[in-house]
């Protein structure tokens, strides 16, 4: 495992009234400045790794770009002989010679746990992206419900840390196709999108997004972007998710624990 991704620290641990020095492994977190066409447009606080994916994920939910197929290339911006922040500015080229409208640029601080909260209402959302229309997708409750273990299973880095959220895409059989971890949610989704754009996967149909986290409205418009029919989440989902989620139509599952959970949306998606 990179040590990029994990770093070592002194700690007093308190048991039972007794106190021990040991080491903690704790998650790193550090700052990516993100760049379109060389035009800085965001700075996100996210854990190393899958930078690329993070990057072009971003441009696309948030809609800096317009589609993958307008990408020429993701790059890191700093040269050789640099230290620590060698890979934290990356660069993604268009193919066209034009760069972004000024009015879409993010030259601003985004912190690893919300994203770019309050931005986007569910009317500017849904005037950018059309709803979901896969009307064929029907899974089984049983399927959904061994999901979270196999999430879980696959958190490598929350196993050494605790302190990592995760995204993961399913297919409708409930085969796992990917799965990320960062120490931001919305960074996760980002990377899990980016990733099916890189593989040439958008549109996401027909599969589930799993979060480990709860949903708010970031990530159920991420999922639209993607066109993800059925997001589901170990924990608790907010109303305007739920409200984006019915109005797209989209299926929104939350408290998926075992056989447990909540369907708030299109619940003719889950066969039970």
């Amino acid at each position: 495992m990179s040590e990029r991704l994990i770093a070592k620290r002194s700690v007093v641990r308190v048991r039972d009234g007794v106190a021990a020095r040991r080491f903690d492994t704790l998650v790193a977190e550090e700052p990516m400045e993100l760049r379109v066409n060389g035009d800085a447009v965001s700075v996100t606080m996210r854990t190393p790794g899958h930078d690329f994916e993070l990057a072009l994920g971003f441009c696309l939910t948030e809609g800096l770009i317009p589609h993958a197929q307008a990408v020429q290339g993701v790059r890191y911006c700093a040269g050789p002989g640099t230290d620590a922040g060698e890979h934290n500015v990356v660069d993604v080229g268009l193919r066209s010679a034009e760069r972004i409208a000024p009015e879409l640029r993010r030259n601003v601080y985004t912190a690893s746990s919300c994203g770019l909260c309050g931005t986007a209402s569910i009317e500017a959302v849904r005037k950018r992206l059309p709803g979901v229309d896969d009307d064929d997708l029907q899974i089984p409750a049983g399927t959904l419900a061994t999901l979270p273990d196999r999430l879980r299973d696959r958190q490598r880095l929350f196993s050494r840390t605790g302190g990592l959220h995760a995204a993961a895409v399913f297919s409708r059989e409930g085969d796992l196709l990917c799965v990320r971890e960062d120490v931001g949610r919305h960074n996760a989704v980002d990377k899990v999108i980016g990733w099916a754009a890189m593989q040439d996967r958008l549109p996401l149909d027909g599969t589930v997004l799993l979060v480990s986290g709860r949903i708010a409205f970031e990530i159920a418009q991420k999922a639209l972007f993607a066109r993800i029919p059925l997001v589901a989440a170990v924990s608790a989902p907010s109303s305007l998710a739920v409200s984006l989620a019915e109005d797209a139509g989209m299926t929104m599952v939350g408290f998926l624990r075992g056989p447990s959970m909540n369907v708030y949306t299109r619940s003719d998606r889950v066969l039970t």
